[in-house]
């Protein structure tokens, strides 16, 4: 019935987030955020924690 998945809250204002396990129903479909990127850049943000957040933060203020 349900997928256990990581599941992350991000604050853009204090720059902190949080992650945990959270359950999502095997039917929901999970948006790639990174999906429509070229293969070398999201290669490049998958090694970068750093950078793969400041990516998100960037998409999130859009």
């Amino acid at each position: 019935m349900f997928e256990r998945c990581i599941g992350l809250a991000w604050c853009s204002v204090c720059r902190v987030y949080i992650g945990s396990m959270v359950h999502v129903p095997r039917k929901r479909a999970l948006v790639d955020a990174l999906a429509s990127l070229p293969r070398d850049e999201r290669e490049r943000l998958e090694r970068s924690e750093t950078s793969l957040i400041a990516f998100l933060d960037g998409r999130a203020r859009e």
